[in-house]
């Protein structure tokens, strides 16, 4: 793979725009290319007649001694015209209008025939370089103001398990051993100005060999996982050593080095703060217990118990428990926070070492390309500059945050510490694409032979067939709306990846752990398996003679199929996608109590796949009143009699648009933001609709026709203005490409205009409900489900375009990582704020 694409598909998505434009720079050397080989074409290989070479070769061989001779002689007989012949750039460091430092290059030979283009060349190169410094100097300013967090966080951490477990000792005092953070590369930052302005080392042989770099950072964006097997050490934990490099191929740019990994020192301790206890060393003492009279634990009101007391103003306890179960619930926070905040700097270095590599790249082709010497001069300037030289303190921040977790979190066992903080890369499984080739196929099978069985046999002409479509049929089109909508999102999860769309972090799913597009869709034909397959078994049209009922068997094979998929979603055992499955139930949760949990995107994105899922509410309500009527053996119900149905039918219908109304009204209250407010009143217009339209399905007046056009019209409108608008970001007038966006993921505008025009349409399809439309062929049912199947594709369009929209966001923002909350809050932090 060439490097530019090799370059592009190791990016952190979120930070693209903040790293070096490759393509741009390599257009202007090509530009830089053509004019040469116009101004200069290149001598043709005219031969003298009868010979095959030129008369080089037929000339006296020159020796091999003589070029060691001649280096000699030019370097003493030409130095002084060096620099000007081999060296046509000057780099200076100056201050620009902001005050910030940046980075200027001089064109010395701007009088040759290209000389314009190779200054606007380096003009161009001077601001990707001086971007990509500037924004990786703010990232390196923000990791160690939360290292010093972080810091402050572990001093009350230990404070904390000292007064619950509280070991008696005769050397706790007051002194500190604890894993600073912040200050154990205090001196490693001072020195960095010092380390920016002196010499650095030559970039050009600390970049030999790009591409096997290349290849071994790929385990940073999560592309290959190749970790030192080590034994572990569960009967006495131990101190765990840094090594001299990053620890295994995960860090990948041990070749990347300004200098070598600097292995961090040993504290030492005097004797008198050693003891000997059942015959075990101890060192170092424990931090003051003074400083637990400075802290606080953060309670976010993000769980319902918290939620309710701020609803009725009461007086949140701050006052610390000191017990075993608040001890585990800090260990927790912080140990979430350490691993957020390692995969942060181990981006951070990828960042600095896919750029430092670019700029050498561009240089050797502009040196190619130009047969000039500038490569040196200006990698130079690089090798010195800020993203330059401050490697050696990231790479001893990470080994002191390793260190750290593998201390206290992992009691000491490395493998264990480095397996849990290091990101799991999901790796592709033989056996699923196996298993979805199979199933895919018994799905192919099974729906020919439905076809050809209803063809042969006549069912559609028998007396049953009615009664069939009445009762079974819409208890067997709730497994057909659910494996529609998996398949959308199967299909979603593959457009993301395909287009860069970080769909994992967005989500918040947990590194490895996510749904690929192929497992889905196992899932999914796996249980279209399941659900034509007992189809097939209750094709019987006609009752039994004998029993004068169906067979009671496969009457129940709708339900007891429901209640298969319930237990294998609440399965404890680690099977069939356990870490998906309790992460939708969670989300489901939050749903149903919106009110009572704090709404992050995950939740509010469930929420609205349960809107397009009305249908399957209403099917859910069917199975309970059909099965506990006691005539499924008949295939007959009242249902439609039953007051209690009739009443559920208004309230399960607009159900998931009244939870995704109450996460608005919550995220209004919480975050201030009138958009949500309007949101609000936008999915409580949708409620009114669906009651409108259900009371006018019952009643069929000409005032509720009337209320339901009106209700369904404004609603309608207003959602889909909604959903362009706001969810997806287009209709922009003003913006770059018309009516779009500015910022376009999918290179084809025509998609966006065909999405935009399908969600109108599709939005639109409940008209059928009000005029009564009649299609001869369909019986009534079917055309429920058609309509339902129409919402299920716009849901699955809709899917697409609303995380390329958050994407954007995020980029626009540089959010590559999750906000994780830390346990302690500090006194004098609160007064500083």
């Amino acid at each position: 793979m060439k490097f530019g694409k090799e370059f592009k598909s190791q990016m952190v998505p979120e930070w693209h725009e903040a790293y070096m434009d490759y393509q741009l720079l390599k257009n202007l050397l090509k530009d830089i290319h053509h004019s040469r080989k116009e101004t200069n074409p290149p001598p043709t290989n005219n031969y003298p007649s009868g010979l095959t070479r030129t008369l080089s070769h037929y000339r006296v061989f020159s020796g091999l001694t003589t070029v060691q001779r001649s280096i000699s002689m030019r370097s003493t007989s030409s130095s002084h015209h060096e620099d000007i012949d081999n060296h046509p750039i000057v780099v200076n460091n100056v201050k620009g209008i902001d005050g910030q430092d940046g980075y200027v290059t001089t064109y010395l030979r701007t009088k040759e025939d290209d000389g314009e283009q190779e200054r606007l060349y380096f003009n161009s190169l001077d601001i990707e370089f001086n971007k990509v410094n500037r924004f990786y100097k703010v990232k390196v300013d923000e990791v160690m103001k939360r290292a010093d967090e972080l810091d402050k966080q572990m001093n009350a951490l230990i404070a904390f398990r000292i007064k619950v477990d509280n070991p008696k000792h005769a050397w706790f005092e007051t002194a500190v051993d604890i894993d600073h953070l912040a200050s154990s590369v205090a001196s490693s930052t001072k020195g960095l100005s010092t380390s920016i302005s002196s010499p650095g080392r030559r970039p050009s042989k600390r970049m030999a060999d790009h591409m096997d770099k290349i290849d071994e950072d790929r385990s940073l964006r999560g592309m290959r996982t190749e970790e030192s097997e080590e034994p572990e050490e569960a009967e006495e934990p131990e101190k765990p050593e840094v090594s001299d490099e990053l620890a295994s191929g995960d860090h990948g740019t041990k070749e990347v080095k300004h200098s070598s990994r600097q292995v961090v020192p040993e504290v030492t301790i005097s004797s008198s703060a050693m003891t000997t206890t059942n015959n075990k060393l101890i060192t170092g003492r424990p931090p003051s217990l003074e400083i637990l009279n400075r802290v606080t634990i953060n309670k976010p009101a993000d769980t319902p118990l918290p939620t309710i007391k701020n609803v009725f103003n009461v007086p949140v306890d701050t006052n610390m428990k000191f017990t075993k179960e608040n001890l585990s619930k800090v260990e927790d926070q912080l140990r979430k926070a350490f691993a957020e905040f390692y995969n942060k700097i181990r981006h951070l270095k990828s960042y600095s070492f896919l750029n430092i590599l670019a700029f050498s790249k561009i240089m050797e082709k502009y040196d190619k390309i130009t047969s000039r010497n500038a490569s040196k001069s200006y990698l130079k300037m690089v090798d010195n500059s800020y993203i330059g030289s401050s490697d050696e303190v990231i790479s001893k921040l990470l080994d002191r945050v390793e260190a750290t977790y593998i201390k206290h979190f992992a009691d000491g066992n490395r493998k264990k510490g480095l397996n849990t903080i290091r990101p799991r890369v999901k790796k592709e499984k033989h056996k699923v694409t196996a298993s979805l080739g199979f199933f895919a196929g018994c799905t192919v099978a099974l729906i020919f032979a439905l076809i050809l069985a209803v063809r042969t046999r006549k069912i559609v002409e028998k007396d049953g067939h009615e009664q069939y479509m009445e009762t079974l049929f819409p208890l067997y089109s709730f497994f057909g709306f659910i494996v529609l909508h998996m398949l959308f999102y199967a299909g979603n999860i593959y457009f993301w990846k395909k287009y860069k769309i970080n769909y994992q972090f967005i989500f918040g799913f947990k590194a490895g752990t996510e749904l690929g597009y192929r497992e889905v869709l196992l899932l999914s034909f796996g249980l279209s398996v399941l659900a034509l397959a007992s189809i097939h078994a209750n094709l019987d049209m006609e009752i039994d003679p004998k029993t004068n009922d169906y067979k009671q068997l496969t009457e129940l094979l709708p339900l007891l199929l429901v209640i298969l998929i319930f237990v294998i979603m609440i399965c404890p055992l680690n099977i069939i996608y356990r870490s998906s499955r309790y992460f939708f139930l969670t989300c489901a949760i939050h749903t149903f109590f919106s009110l009572l949990y704090k709404v992050v995107l995950s939740d509010f994105f469930v929420a609205d796949q349960f809107t397009s899922q009305v249908q399957s509410f209403r099917s859910i309500e069917f199975y309970i009143c059909y099965y506990s009527s006691g005539d499924y053996k008949l295939r007959q119900h009242g249902c439609n009699n039953n007051t209690t149905y009739n009443v559920f039918t208004y309230i399960l219908a607009p159900l998931p648009f009244w939870w995704r109304m109450l996460q608005c009204v919550r995220r209004f209250f919480e975050e201030k933001d009138a958009i949500q407010g309007w949101n609000s009143l936008k999915y409580f217009a949708i409620v009114v609709s669906f009651v409108t339209r259900t009371a006018y399905g019952k009643n069929k007046s000409d005032e509720w026709y009337v209320i339901a056009w009106v209700t369904s019209v404004v609603a309608g409108i207003v959602a889909t203005y909604w959903d362009i608008v706001f969810d997806w970001g287009l209709l922009n007038r003003k913006s770059a490409n018309p009516w779009l966006r500015d910022k376009l993921i999918v290179p084809y505008k025509s998609v966006y205009y065909a999405a935009i025009a399908l969600n109108v349409l599709l939005r639109f399809s409940w008209i059928q409900m009000v005029l009564d439309l009649e299609v001869p062929f369909l019986h009534e049912q079917s055309m429920i489900a058609v309509i339902a199947i129409l919402e299920i594709v716009r849901r699955g369009v809709w899917n697409f375009f609303r995380l390329e929209n958050e994407h954007l966001n995020n980029v626009g923002k540089y959010r590559a990582f999750k906000s994780v909350p830390l346990p302690f809050n500090y006194e004098d932090d609160e007064e500083d704020d």
